[in-house]
Formats: structure tokens, C-alpha cells, sequence
């Protein structure tokens, strides 16, 4: 498997990071895409990915932490893009939920970046909330290589306008929450090819750790929620989604023997 959406840079694992790799490994999650967040955070995540080439790093700005982010971010962001070339250029997007966010400088900053991924040809990681109609427009107008609507939450007629886009559609923790009924009708509706496994850990954890720390460690349980909704054998689930994941961010594919090494 592969979570194509984990913080596995964030403070919440300075403790004990290498363990959870090792435990992540050992449940069969083979590569891990860890997004940035902010300028500030691109050497440690970068750093973190170059020890390990099944850790991949994704670049962007999210639209979140607007206090954070600076006038020569943008810039930094194209030379780091053409300098690191990662596999896609997240996390972005547009936030309507929180409050008093600034949604003009939101609306700029996300359609800027969406202009980097163009230029560079690379997909994108979306961050959507609150916003689908708003994001749909901004990809009319400056379509990419596609990418992934993470934690997706829309329903199915945004689900068809995202897949018509080129994007896959990342299901997580809420999966697994048996009241995330309309999520787990999408989940068992949609064609197989539109969907990608994440945890977004530390964020958004499973039904069997509420109110804990998520783990990329816990991918399997959101694979099997997703087995569970579609009446598939999570082997098939396991081995699509993959598929899907390397189709939409052109990830190589781990060699079995490196996974075996790996887990001794």
C-alpha cells in the first residue's frame, strides 16, 4: 500500500519516527507521499525523504497557515520545484471553513501555484473545505497534471468533476467512522480507479485510535473499511489503489526484494 498523504515530518513524531516507519512497513504501507505545509518546513521534509527513497516529498503552500507564509514564498517555491523535481506540489488548495481566513489572498496564492505545477508538469494535493465549487473553477482555469483531492469529503457529481480533471480521490480515517455514512456510499459508488488510500497523520485517525495520534501504521485499517463498503478483497483493494497512486503521481514502484530487505 501506499498513504499518499502523511505528515510523517511533524513535531508529533520527533519521538519515535523511526519505529513508526518500521511499524508501517511491517503492516505492508511501502511508500508514504509527506506534503508540506509551509516554506519554513521544506529542508526538514526534504532532508527526511532524501534518508529514505520510499519517502517522497510533495512542495507547496497551504492555504491555512496564510500568517506563515511570505512575499518570496512563491519564488522559492518554483526555484526549490526545478531544483528537488518532486512528484507533485502540495499542499494546497482553498479553505472556506475556518473562519476569518482571507479568501482573496487563499483564492491568489493557490491559482499562483497552480501556475508552478503547470509549468513544471507535475500534479498537485489538493486541500479542499468547504470550497469544491471555488477549487473546480481555479482548475478550469489553470488546469495541471491532475493529482489528488485529499480527505476528500464533496459528494458524486464533484467526485465525476474531479475525476474528469485527472484526479484521484484520497479516502482516510473518516472511512473507517461507521456514521460517515454518505462517505462510505462515495467510497463504495465511485469506480476503483478514482480512489487513493492516506491517513494524513497525526490528523484525522482511524475509528479504533479516536483521540489518538493517527500513524501512517494505520493505512489498513482504512483499507479495510474500504473492503469492508465494497464487498472487495482488500488484497485486490490493496494492490488497485496502489496502482492508482503510481498512475496519478508517477511514483516508481518498490521492488519486492527492497521491501524484504527492509523488513528483516
Amino acid at each position: 500500500m501506499i498513504d499518499t498523504h502523511c505528515h510523517l515530518d511533524r513535531p508529533e513524531f520527533d519521538p519515535d519516527r523511526a519505529a513508526v516507519l518500521a511499524r508501517t512497513r511491517a503492516a505492508g504501507v511501502v511508500q508514504l507521499v509527506i506534503p508540506a505545509i509551509h516554506r519554513t518546513g521544506w529542508p526538514g521534509l526534504l532532508a527526511l525523504c532524501e534518508t529514505d527513497a520510499d519517502l517522497h516529498p510533495a512542495l507547496g503552500l497551504h492555504p491555512v497557515y496564510l500568517d506563515q507564509h511570505r512575499d518570496g514564498d512563491l519564488p522559492a517555491l518554483e526555484r526549490a520545484i526545478a531544483d528537488k523535481r518532486p512528484p507533485a506540489i502540495g499542499e494546497i488548495g482553498l479553505d472556506y471553513f475556518v473562519r476569518d481566513l482571507d479568501r482573496d489572498r487563499q483564492q491568489a496564492l493557490f491559482e499562483a501555484q497552480l501556475a508552478i505545477a503547470r509549468s513544471a508538469d507535475l500534479p498537485v494535493l489538493l486541500h479542499v473545505r468547504k470550497a469544491h465549487e471555488q477549487v473546480l473553477a481555479a482548475l478550469k482555469r489553470c488546469p495541471v497534471r491532475g493529482g489528488i483531492a485529499h480527505a476528500f469529503s464533496g459528494g458524486m457529481a464533484e467526485a465525476r468533476r474531479y475525476l474528469d480533471l485527472g484526479f484521484a480521490l484520497g479516502f482516510g480515517g473518516m472511512l473507517t467512522f461507521e456514521r460517515s455514512t454518505k462517505l462510505r456510499a462515495l467510497a463504495a459508488a465511485l469506480p476503483l480507479d478514482a480512489i487513493v488510500l492516506e491517513t494524513d497523520a497525526p490528523d484525522l485517525t482511524v475509528a479504533a485510535h479516536r483521540g489518538e495520534r493517527n500513524s501512517p501504521e494505520y493505512l489498513p485499517d482504512v483499507l479495510a473499511a474500504l473492503a469492508q463498503v465494497r464487498g472487495e478483497p482488500p488484497d485486490w483493494l490493496a494492490a488497485k489503489t496502489t496502482l492508482n497512486a503510481h498512475a496519478v503521481l508517477g511514483l516508481p514502484v518498490p521492488r519486492p526484494d527492497a521491501l524484504s530487505e527492509k523488513n528483516r
